[in-house]
């Protein structure tokens, strides 16, 4: 008897609709829409459509995450979108024989993410950090002993969430939400001189039972071996599915919605579910 085959690729189907409430016109920048390196997988896309309907402009910013420029008249205000994209079926890789690389050697544009940013305080991390990885074997396993410990110290709470909430800040409440497991997990590997990047897109619960309400979800991306490699020190686990929307230093660079000016949310929903190709 032949043993049954199984897919290599799933068909992923995406996208959000979110309404705000502004006082005023109000100009916008967001970024949801996956970035370029995604393109020939999208297998249909709606782009983003907005009610009422407004003019809409994109540029690239200094990390290649596209960015959307509009204003948001006075009232409410929706931006919707709906796509397919082809997804690897397996999880994330997993490459335990990955090595570090010496800071020497790294490329130049990895080096701003060995450094310090809004929400990963390395100054105040960097003991800690010595103190709980120095002996763990370099590479892999010592990125996956971070996870481990971020995962094991935070408590996930959604109730909790607070946009300014730091890195040193999650280690002290131990509480929050997937971006402060990333901000934290970010900021020990760039201690013990590991590059690390902040990424956020859409992760649904393909092969993993479904745990609460879609969102959009962080995790990280460290530089080991000459090659980016994914890690989720939230879920701790190879998911399947993912979809990189933006990346950058920490959450800072990659806000999903920008306004200059105040908005109320309204109402959010985020969908990322495995169909059927056809």
């Amino acid at each position: 008897m032949t043993e049954p085959t199984h897919p290599s690729t799933i068909m992923v189907r995406f996208g959000h609709d979110i309404t705000v409430s502004c006082p005023q016109d109000t100009p916008m920048i967001c970024m949801m829409s996956p970035r370029d390196e995604r393109r020939d997988d999208l297998r249909s896309q709606t782009g983003l459509r907005t009610i009422p309907e407004v003019p809409t402009t994109s540029y690239r910013d200094l990390f290649g995450n596209t960015c959307r420029r509009f204003i948001a008249p006075a009232g409410l205000f929706t931006l919707q979108s709906d796509s397919t994209i082809v997804c690897d079926a397996r999880p994330d890789p997993v490459v335990p024989e990955a090595r570090q690389t010496p800071i020497a050697q790294l490329p130049d544009e990895t080096l701003m993410y060995l450094l310090g940013s809004r929400y990963c305080e390395t100054d105040r991390l960097s003991q800690i950090a010595w103190d709980l990885f120095g002996t763990a074997p370099e590479g892999w396993n010592r990125v996956q002993t971070i996870c481990d410990k971020v995962n094991s110290h935070i408590k996930f709470d959604y109730m909790q969430a607070r946009d300014t909430r730091t890195a040193y800040e999650a280690w002290q409440e131990r509480i929050g939400v997937c971006r402060d497991f990333a901000h934290l997990a970010i900021a020990f590997c760039r201690c013990m001189n590991i590059p690390a990047r902040y990424v956020n897109g859409y992760l649904g619960d393909i092969g993993v039972p479904v745990v609460g309400p879609m969102d959009f979800s962080a995790w990280m991306e460290v530089f080991l071996d000459g090659r980016w490699h994914t890690f989720d020190p939230r879920n701790n686990r190879p998911r399947i599915g993912r979809i990189v929307v933006a990346y950058g230093r920490d959450a800072a660079d990659v806000p999903l919605m920008h306004s200059f000016g105040p908005h109320t949310l309204k109402s959010f929903t985020i969908w990322t579910d495995q169909i059927a190709d056809s």
